[in-house]
């Protein structure tokens, strides 16, 4: 969102101490210039060190580290990573109440950094950025921030499609030309559900109407992905299980596109982005029944309950079986995620930080 907001809005980017390298590598990734990074504040304190130290210590202040920091007029922290509350206004980021929900797919410190983290945004921010209704409520129910803190600002969708050309040289790269295939992308942790489409992918193997399309999974590997996973379903699936790893964006809008369905069958969600970038790409989407994908999705997908393998067997099943289902059902999706832009999500952020201002 940073190069969004930039140059209508002065942004100081900071950071904890990392490699130039490491930093550069990150500010391409996510499409940033060297301008950016020029301007780019570098705390002294590697990641664990200055994140213990805000949360627990309450210290060190940023408006002491450098003059670009002192002279800024808000603060907005993009996670619980919450620096000590100065003059100005603070704003902070919580996605979800997931370390509440699941604290053992955590591991320990990164449960507890959530749990500090949280805490230091009810007693220090002024407002609170949430990314759904869904979020905000399980939030407020979950934690000690409230009510008044809270502001939902959804977040947008790249409109980029994939084109014919990128579809065509992703496939050949994955060796997927010619290869029907459903889609899942996620970080392999228990929460995102992937075991449930696997193991009813297993069954379709041996329940279904013919042979089932690959499966396909695209994201990083997540922080307990040991147990995500059944081994006698992958052994079942054989080839028919392809796992990806982390792919480019252009990849990934390709894969998106090439898909003949999404599927994304979470335990729990604060907002579901991969949803609306498979609707983006004119894919359709069955996913889990849960309140932030409903508010996400709206009536442009199909909703199984979440972990219940049998319903998500006969979903698949009856979407990868009826080819006009599937059709109106992108159609609905595109039309939808159309409306979700990054551009809105700027202007609701902006306001925000007037209101902080004016508050203050």
């Amino acid at each position: 969102m940073l190069s969004r907001l930039s140059p209508a809005d002065d942004v100081i980017p900071f950071f904890a101490w990392h490699s130039p390298a490491h930093i550069q590598a990150a500010y391409r990734r996510f499409g940033l210039d060297r301008e950016a990074l020029e301007d780019a504040v570098r705390l002294p304190l590697p990641r664990p060190v200055l994140y213990d130290a805000w949360l627990r210590l309450s210290a060190p202040r940023l408006d002491r580290w450098s003059s670009a920091l002192a002279s800024a007029e808000i603060i907005h922290a993009p996670s619980p990573a919450v620096p000590p509350k100065d003059r100005r206004p603070l704003v902070v980021t919580v996605h979800d109440a997931a370390f509440k929900l699941f604290p053992d797919v955590y591991p320990r410190r990164g449960r507890r950094f959530h749990e500090l983290g949280v805490d230091a945004a009810a007693r220090r921010a002024d407002f609170v950025i949430v990314p759904s209704r869904a979020s905000a409520d399980e939030i407020v129910a979950l934690t000690a921030i409230s009510e008044e803190q809270i502001r939902v600002v959804p977040h947008g969708v790249d409109r980029t499609v994939a084109t014919p050309d990128e579809m065509e040289r992703t496939l050949d790269r994955y060796s997927l030309t010619g290869r029907p295939y459903v889609l899942w992308v996620g970080s392999l942790e228990p929460r995102k559900g992937v075991g449930t489409l696997i193991a009813a992918f297993a069954r379709l193997q041996n329940e279904g109407d013919g042979p089932p399309p690959a499966l396909v999974l695209v994201g990083p590997g997540g922080w307990l992905h040991g147990g995500a996973i059944e081994e006698s379903d992958v052994e079942a699936l054989g080839d028919r299980l392809r796992i990806l790893g982390t792919v480019d964006e252009d990849a990934l809008r390709a894969l998106y596109a090439a898909a003949v369905l999404f599927a994304f069958p979470s335990l729990h969600e604060g907002f579901g982005l991969p949803v609306l970038e498979a609707m983006i790409q004119g894919t359709a989407v069955l996913c889990s029944d849960l309140p932030a994908l409903r508010e996400v999705a709206g009536a442009a997908a199909r909703f199984v309950p979440a972990g219940d393998r049998t319903a998500w067997t006969a979903a698949l099943d009856d979407l990868l079986t009826r080819p006009a289902e599937r059709a109106g059902l992108a159609d609905a999706g595109r039309s939808r995620a159309t409306g979700f832009t990054w551009e809105q999500t700027i202007v609701n952020t902006r306001a925000v930080y007037h209101e902080a201002l004016g508050s203050a």
